[in-house]
């Protein structure tokens, strides 16, 4: 299954020959350079994910509450969020017409769709309804988000292989 069945393949031609996808795609180093930034995006925001959601399963950290946890890493979770779009799009505009093909990158999108959704939902819930103990809503965000992020950095990686 690829995006293929969903979008036209013009679209992904038209987004590869843009300026930025063939400014990326041509540039000795820009894509490199991107590709590092993107990658160190996604451990700033998984990293502060794995923290919060460890707090709402009941691990670690019990002298701050959930909701302490969740502020002081607020600000890097949104800054890796907006790096990581920022970044991607100029990698997916290089790569557009091999992507558009890609089972993996289509699954990366589901997971990265899913995860967002959740994160400003039922996470958002989880946190605001806290108390200094976690809840079951906490537990199944938390796993649910932990599970989600892990799709979108395995089925990335995995795009590099297909």
């Amino acid at each position: 299954m690829t995006f293929g069945r969903f979008i036209p393949d013009w679209f992904f031609a038209l987004c590869e020959s843009s300026w930025p996808g063939s400014w990326f795609k041509h540039s000795q180093w820009m894509f490199a350079i991107d590709e590092t930034f993107h990658i160190m995006a996604l451990g700033m925001l998984i990293g502060t994910l794995v923290v919060v959601d460890l707090r709402l399963l009941g691990l670690g950290m019990r002298r701050q509450s959930i909701r302490q946890v969740a502020g002081y890493l607020a600000p890097w979770t949104l800054l890796g969020v907006a790096l990581m779009i920022f970044t991607g799009i100029p990698l997916f505009m290089s790569e557009a017409v091999r992507l558009g093909k890609s089972s993996p990158f289509l699954f990366k999108m589901i997971f990265l769709l899913c995860a967002v959704t959740l994160h400003f939902t039922l996470h958002r819930k989880a946190i605001a309804s806290s108390t200094s103990q976690s809840s079951g809503l906490g537990k199944l965000a938390a796993c649910l988000s932990l599970a989600c992020w892990l799709g979108v950095a395995l089925a990335g990686r995995a795009i590099a292989f297909l």
